[in-house]
């Protein structure tokens, strides 16, 4: 319970927040619609104006203030808005249909975790050879590093246009931006994990003779496990962000990052608002089972107690 109560906490707090930005983001939309729908709507005094200009809200207009949480087409949707509009497109639609989050949420989710396999298979390679040479370490470690400073809205687009004019299209493409994304981290955890052994350690090994390969297998791998697992969390998060950004420059017909281009371009927040929040939870639950996985296996290593 102690665990819980201080992320309901933050969580209450942002829809606090949330639910009183509406009123003011809102307002002015709310207002336009319902002179036109030939509703009571007060003007504002010159002196009104000036004081709530700030909030678009004047207080000969609070009877409005319910209306801007059923807009239709809001600036600001209200969290029950997405909370409907993400059920509808889950739960009411097959998950064949195109306007199922499941649907999309599956196209974006298959060259995430291929391009997850990918990045991670990689780091823990360059992460092994980095710990096991010098010249590795002065050579491809700050590459690695260097690799990270480029901006993936930059770098998307141009993998998927020289991909795309060599024939390699559809799920390739965007494997290779979420590999791009997840393999770092992998790197920085692996290497960290893997000099983990203090001097001690490491000494007891050389005294009973032990080669690299054993040294590695009994002495560094199980002592790297705590840092691959966190890596591996930040991995997949930074997998499914990678996937979702390079489907926005090649138009994509279907996934979260499609369908948040389709509710801009069509004028509707809502579609938007529940792809971006499907794309939160599915990173979430992901997330959710590497911890799961992380809590077994310390424990079944007797890293952990509980």
């Amino acid at each position: 319970m102690k665990s819980v109560l201080p992320v309901l906490t933050v969580v209450g707090t942002i829809l606090l927040f949330w639910l009183v930005a509406v009123v003011p983001m809102n307002m002015h939309l709310v207002a336009d619609q319902a002179q036109r729908d030939g509703l009571s709507v007060t003007p504002e005094t010159p002196v009104e104006r000036q004081e709530y200009s700030g909030i678009g809200l004047s207080l000969r207009n609070l009877h409005l203030v319910p209306l801007t949480y059923d807009f239709v087409r809001p600036r600001l949707p209200a969290p029950q808005q997405v909370a409907g509009e993400m059920y509808k497109t889950v739960f009411e639609k097959k998950i064949t249909s195109k306007r199922s989050l499941v649907y999309h949420g599956w196209v974006t989710l298959a060259p995430t975790l291929l391009g997850f396999f990918i990045g991670t298979g990689l780091g823990i390679l360059l992460a092994v050879g980095i710990v096991y040479s010098r010249v590795m370490d002065r050579s491809v470690m700050p590459w690695a590093i260097v690799s990270q400073t480029i901006p993936i809205l930059a770098l998307a687009p141009m993998v998927i246009v020289v991909l795309g004019s060599m024939g390699i299209q559809g799920l390739f493409p965007k494997s290779l931006i979420a590999a791009y994304l997840s393999f770092f981290p992998v790197v920085v955890g692996m290497v960290k994990g893997l000099r983990a052994p203090d001097g001690m350690q490491l000494d007891l090994l050389r005294t009973y003779h032990a080669s690299p390969a054993q040294g590695f297998w009994a002495l560094r791998l199980p002592a790297s496990v705590p840092y691959l697992f966190a890596s591996l969390k930040i991995g997949i998060s930074a997998s499914l962000i990678g996937t979702i950004v390079a489907e926005l420059p090649t138009g994509a017909k279907a996934g979260f990052g499609a369908r948040m281009l389709v509710g801009d371009q069509y004028g509707q927040p809502l579609v938007s608002w529940a792809a971006l929040f499907a794309a939160a939870l599915t990173a979430a639950a992901l997330v959710g089972l590497f911890s799961v996985m992380e809590r077994v296996t310390l424990r079944r290593m007797g890293m952990r107690t509980a």
